[in-house]
């Protein structure tokens, strides 16, 4: 039913060996000399790595995402080209999980996750500052303490990198952030990014400020709040560009200059041959032989005629069956209508 796999050399993602061995290929190989950064890195600052709750979270999210071949194709020229994958589609159809599969599949580490709204601005992304937490506890020493010198508690502990600045933190391995939404953002956002992205890396004023009396300060990051990485006058600037993953939803349009700057793949909702291939990679369902299941996969193409629907919902309907609920003959209509209701659409 599916076309054979196809692998081509040139792919780090979903590529031929092992993790380790196209990690090291995608850490080796030699970015676009406009795409070359310099930052170095912290020795005293370890990134986290393939083990714990949060890598455990994106390696179940994106172990069982089944990419295409035009997908992989693209992703891949993304991480050679050290540029932005904007990803665009319907929701439902798997934009956030290919972050966490390239993750997963490259052994990356825990994928950072920004999520956007509407009052979203850069400085969200980059880093935090709690400057009235600051102001309070310097007026709280001022009681303990009547003619304590000025200036009050160390910065350090009121600011902390986003999941953008702890993602253009120098390291010589690409963590994977996940911009989510981007399209629901400010009209700004999209064009405050560029000069980051071009850049590779942001200042934060209120360190530079006070780069003259203390030139290094070391601040949480979006992993870890007490990892305590060294930030060198004010400045954050990468080694290697970070694998940024931006989806869309497709309720607005971005500038030409903020797209040309990406690589961009739009994901239709998948059809018979790649929804088999879900349901065999997440569920151990194979519906070529099994009538029920292969009925719930046509009855979901059938639905999704007349209304969006999202490629979990799915799954969520053959787990049910695979554990018994739902199973009377005359529950159908209403399992159905359960399960797999429209997200978009007259019956949404």
């Amino acid at each position: 039913m599916e076309a054979q796999a196809v692998v081509k050399d040139w792919w780090l993602y979903h590529g031929t060996g092992e993790a380790a061995e196209r990690r090291t290929r995608l850490e080796a190989g030699p970015p676009p000399p406009w795409r070359d950064f310099t930052g170095t890195p912290d020795p005293g600052y370890t990134p986290p790595g393939c083990s714990g709750p949060a890598w455990d979270r994106t390696w179940r999210r994106g172990e069982g995402y089944v990419p295409d071949e035009i997908e992989k194709d693209v992703v891949n020229t993304a991480l050679h080209l050290r540029r932005p994958l904007l990803i665009t589609g319907k929701p439902g159809v798997g934009k956030s999980t290919l972050a966490y599969s390239i993750a997963s599949n490259l052994d990356l580490g825990p994928v950072l996750h920004w999520p956007v709204t509407s009052r979203t601005v850069l400085r969200d992304g980059l880093y935090l500052y709690d400057a009235i937490g600051r102001l309070q506890e310097a007026g709280l020493e001022q009681l303990r303490t009547p003619g304590a010198a000025a200036g009050g508690p160390s910065i350090a502990r009121y600011l902390r990198l986003g999941p953008l600045g702890t993602a253009l933190l120098p390291q010589d391995r690409p963590r994977v952030l996940l911009v989510d939404e981007i399209d629901k953002s400010d009209i700004d956002l999209p064009g405050d990014l560029l000069t980051v992205f071009e850049d590779g890396g942001f200042v934060i004023p209120e360190l530079a400020r006070l780069a003259k009396e203390d030139p290094t300060v070391a601040i949480g990051t979006d992993d870890d709040p007490d990892a305590a990485v060294r930030i060198a006058e004010g400045r954050v600037q990468c080694r290697y560009f970070p694998i940024v993953v931006l989806t869309s939803n497709g309720e607005r349009d971005f500038p030409p200059a903020f797209l040309r700057r990406c690589v961009r793949l739009h994901l239709d909702p998948p059809g018979l041959d790649k929804l088999a291939r879900i349901v065999r990679e997440r569920l151990g369902v194979d519906i070529e032989h099994s009538d029920e299941y292969r009925e719930l996969v046509t009855s979901f193409l059938e639905r999704a005629d007349d209304g969006d629907l999202a490629t979990d919902q799915l799954l969520n309907a053959i787990q049910l069956r695979l554990a018994g609920a739902w199973s009377a003959p005359g529950d159908r209509d209403r399992f159905l209508a359960t399960v797999m209701h429209h997200l978009t659409g007259p019956s949404a």
